[in-house]
């Protein structure tokens, strides 16, 4: 694929997850949650570009850095989301504000990646970047799964699981007059 196909489809599973995750949803707990991220790791690794033939280990780098940051967010991701069990028993997931700064966060270090390759001389292939977002799914994908089989039966009642960033609202106290 060319780098132009390959950046509208990175852009486009990005639209897609991110508007997706904000609205309360069932999770896939049977066997296929991981295989959009396979799909992805696959196709990126199809393309020969991923290493810069010139800057081999700048390159080599930057890709590692890039997985890095693929699996520190995707986990970040994972538990800045809330997960509940309904009285059904289904289980669902809905990001938070916290997930919201956790994509903001990956995506601003990601182009200061770029930026450093760009810098260094290093060509930078996009599927470098489709790469990281499969680890990014894959690892949140996989937490989610794990947490949702850790739920209680009766977690319904409770009302959804905390996700890191829940509850940190301000007490603030009426003063008498």
């Amino acid at each position: 694929m060319s780098g132009l196909v390959n950046a509208l489809l990175i852009v486009a599973v990005v639209v897609v997850v991110i508007a997706r995750q904000f609205r309360a949803r069932p999770i896939d707990t049977g066997r296929r949650w991981w295989l959009v991220p396979v799909i992805l790791a696959v196709v990126a690794l199809r393309e020969p570009g991923i290493l810069d033939a010139h800057h081999r280990t700048a390159s080599a780098a930057l890709l590692g850095t890039e997985l890095l940051v693929g699996l520190v967010m995707g986990a970040a991701w994972a538990w800045t989301t809330r997960v509940w069990r309904e009285a059904d028993g289904v289980v669902w997931t809905k990001s938070t504000k916290a997930s919201a700064i956790v994509w903001f966060g990956g995506i601003a270090v990601r182009v200061g990646l770029y930026a450093l390759g760009a810098v260094v001389g290093v060509h930078q292939d996009s599927a470098v970047l489709m790469l990281g977002l499969a680890v990014t799914l894959l690892v949140r994908a996989g937490i989610l799964v794990w947490r949702s089989q850790s739920l209680p039966a009766a977690a319904s009642a409770s009302g959804p699981a905390r996700a890191y960033g829940d509850g940190m609202a301000r007490v603030t106290r009426k003063e008498g007059v």
